[in-house]
């Protein structure tokens, strides 16, 4: 009896390490990025972005085609914000800098969540002292809300006495898409992620892409 169960046992960890060696192989061979993934999507990666139409911050109605036209990494945030949407937007320029020395041009995107206050000019003076090509986009609650939702970012106003001084919950994620891919990759926020590490994994996407 013990080594008929035994024998079961070994057999059954045949089959699941097999399984898992099948998984690995054939998502690597299916998918040309399977070596850089770090993260998981629930619904896989065709579950994270899509169609938007924004405002740029040159006052011009755009849609995501015209101007997710590059590699482009997109960050959801908002000027007001007082630690952490300056911190990850900043490494996220750091990041594009370090790509540009390894021979890749990869654009920085930061989508306000708050267009209330953040009109076309407050963001293009943001987004001028980080990066010079770094793009701000804003516009109606509802097109903000559309694309926040596309690309499955949360956030929420907080209330409070004064209303033209009030903060912003928000997740704080980087999304990197890729012309003729769509999304591929999204990354934690600047406390959790350097810079350097950052481009490496980009880098990883962009050479095959």
């Amino acid at each position: 009896m013990a080594r008929a169960t035994a024998v079961a046992a070994f057999a059954a960890l045949v089959a699941v390490l097999g399984g898992l060696w099948w998984f690995i192989l054939g998502r690597e061979a299916g998918d040309p990025f399977g070596p850089c993934r770090t993260s998981q999507v629930a619904g896989g990666t065709a579950a994270i972005g899509g169609p938007f139409e924004l405002v740029s911050e040159t006052g011009e109605t755009v849609t995501d085609a015209e101007v997710l036209d590059e590699p482009s990494l997109i960050y959801f945030g908002y000027t007001f914000c007082p630690d952490v949407c300056p911190t990850d937007a900043a490494r996220n320029a750091e990041a594009v800098e370090l790509l540009a020395e390894r021979g890749f041009d990869v654009q920085p995107v930061f989508i306000t969540i708050d267009p209330e206050r953040d009109t076309p000019e407050v963001l293009a003076e943001f987004t001028d002292y980080l990066h010079p090509d770094m793009l701000g986009l804003t516009g109606s609650a509802e097109q903000v809300r559309a694309a926040s939702q596309a690309y499955r970012t949360y956030f929420a106003k907080r209330e409070g006495d004064d209303p033209d001084y009030y903060l912003m919950d928000h997740s704080a994620f980087s999304y990197l898409v890729l012309p003729e891919h769509g999304f591929v990759e999204f990354f934690r926020g600047a406390q959790g992620l350097e810079a350097e590490t950052l481009a490496d994994r980009a880098a990883c996407f962009l050479e095959r892409a």
